[in-house]
Protein backbone atom coordinates (compact mmCIF):
# COMPACT_ATOMS: atom_id res chain seq x y z
CA UNK A 1 0.00 0.00 0.00
CA UNK A 2 1.21 3.47 -0.85
CA UNK A 3 1.53 6.12 1.89
CA UNK A 4 2.50 9.78 1.49
CA UNK A 5 4.57 11.05 4.42
CA UNK A 6 4.81 14.84 4.79
CA UNK A 7 7.40 16.18 7.25
CA UNK A 8 9.66 19.22 6.92
CA UNK A 9 12.38 17.93 9.27
CA UNK A 10 14.56 15.67 7.11
CA UNK A 11 15.76 13.34 9.90
CA UNK A 12 12.25 12.83 11.24
CA UNK A 13 11.01 12.21 7.70
CA UNK A 14 13.77 9.65 7.04
CA UNK A 15 12.94 7.81 10.26
CA UNK A 16 9.24 7.71 9.34
CA UNK A 17 10.04 6.42 5.86
CA UNK A 18 12.26 3.68 7.31
CA UNK A 19 9.62 2.61 9.84
CA UNK A 20 6.85 2.45 7.24
CA UNK A 21 8.97 0.71 4.60
CA UNK A 22 10.04 -1.92 7.14
CA UNK A 23 6.33 -2.49 7.84
CA UNK A 24 5.78 -3.20 4.14
CA UNK A 25 4.40 0.11 2.89
CA UNK A 26 5.47 1.86 -0.28
CA UNK A 27 6.32 5.36 0.96
CA UNK A 28 6.37 8.59 -0.99
CA UNK A 29 7.71 11.63 0.83
CA UNK A 30 7.31 15.39 0.76
CA UNK A 31 8.86 18.22 2.76
CA UNK A 32 5.85 20.53 2.64
CA UNK A 33 2.18 20.71 1.67
CA UNK A 34 2.77 22.12 -1.83
CA UNK A 35 5.08 19.23 -2.68
CA UNK A 36 2.58 16.79 -1.15
CA UNK A 37 -0.27 18.07 -3.31
CA UNK A 38 1.90 17.77 -6.43
CA UNK A 39 2.63 14.16 -5.52
CA UNK A 40 -1.07 13.46 -4.87
CA UNK A 41 -1.93 14.87 -8.30
CA UNK A 42 0.82 12.96 -10.12
CA UNK A 43 0.56 9.55 -8.45
CA UNK A 44 -2.50 7.39 -8.12
CA UNK A 45 -2.98 4.71 -5.54
CA UNK A 46 -1.99 6.70 -2.45
CA UNK A 47 -4.06 5.17 0.35
CA UNK A 48 -2.97 7.30 3.32
CA UNK A 49 -1.58 10.74 4.11
CA UNK A 50 0.70 10.92 7.16
CA UNK A 51 1.46 14.58 7.89
CA UNK A 52 3.00 16.76 10.55
CA UNK A 53 1.00 19.86 11.53
CA UNK A 54 3.80 22.43 11.79
CA UNK A 55 5.36 23.03 8.35
CA UNK A 56 6.60 25.98 6.34
CA UNK A 57 4.94 26.90 3.08
CA UNK A 58 1.51 27.89 1.87
CA UNK A 59 -0.39 25.69 4.36
CA UNK A 60 0.17 23.68 7.51
CA UNK A 61 -0.57 19.99 7.94
CA UNK A 62 -4.15 20.53 9.12
CA UNK A 63 -4.98 22.57 6.02
CA UNK A 64 -3.26 19.91 3.91
CA UNK A 65 -5.31 17.18 5.60
CA UNK A 66 -8.55 19.01 4.80
CA UNK A 67 -7.47 19.70 1.21
CA UNK A 68 -6.55 16.07 0.62
CA UNK A 69 -9.81 14.88 2.20
CA UNK A 70 -11.84 17.25 0.00
CA UNK A 71 -10.09 16.22 -3.23
CA UNK A 72 -9.39 12.55 -2.45
CA UNK A 73 -11.97 11.47 0.16
CA UNK A 74 -10.89 7.83 -0.03
CA UNK A 75 -7.40 8.70 1.33
CA UNK A 76 -7.03 8.05 5.06
CA UNK A 77 -5.50 10.93 7.04
CA UNK A 78 -3.11 10.63 9.99
CA UNK A 79 -1.95 13.93 11.53
CA UNK A 80 0.95 14.19 14.02
CA UNK A 81 2.39 17.01 16.10
CA UNK A 82 4.59 17.55 19.09
CA UNK A 83 3.50 21.18 19.49
CA UNK A 84 -0.28 21.30 19.12
CA UNK A 85 -3.12 18.93 19.84
CA UNK A 86 -5.97 19.67 17.44
CA UNK A 87 -9.51 19.21 18.65
CA UNK A 88 -11.40 16.39 16.92
CA UNK A 89 -13.46 18.92 14.94
CA UNK A 90 -10.23 20.43 13.54
CA UNK A 91 -9.43 17.17 11.75
CA UNK A 92 -11.13 16.12 8.52
CA UNK A 93 -13.87 13.49 8.90
CA UNK A 94 -12.25 10.16 9.73
CA UNK A 95 -8.89 11.84 10.41
CA UNK A 96 -6.76 10.57 13.28
CA UNK A 97 -4.27 12.48 15.45
CA UNK A 98 -1.13 11.11 17.14
CA UNK A 99 1.20 13.10 19.38
CA UNK A 100 4.94 13.28 18.87
CA UNK A 101 7.16 11.63 19.71
CA UNK A 102 5.38 8.48 18.68
CA UNK A 103 6.54 4.90 19.05
CA UNK A 104 7.31 3.32 15.66
CA UNK A 105 5.18 0.26 16.51
CA UNK A 106 2.30 2.54 17.51
CA UNK A 107 2.54 4.41 14.21
CA UNK A 108 2.43 1.19 12.21
CA UNK A 109 -0.46 -0.17 14.31
CA UNK A 110 -2.49 3.05 13.88
CA UNK A 111 -1.92 3.14 10.13
CA UNK A 112 -2.90 -0.53 9.76
CA UNK A 113 -6.10 0.06 11.75
CA UNK A 114 -6.99 3.02 9.54
CA UNK A 115 -6.31 1.21 6.29
CA UNK A 116 -7.99 -2.07 7.20
CA UNK A 117 -10.90 -0.67 9.16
Amino acid sequence: MRVLLVEDEALVRMLGVDVLEEAGYEVMEAGNADEALRIMEEHSGIKALFTDVDMPGSMDGLALAHTVHARWPQVKVLVVSGKVRPAPDELPPGGVFMGKPYEPAGLVRQLREMLVG
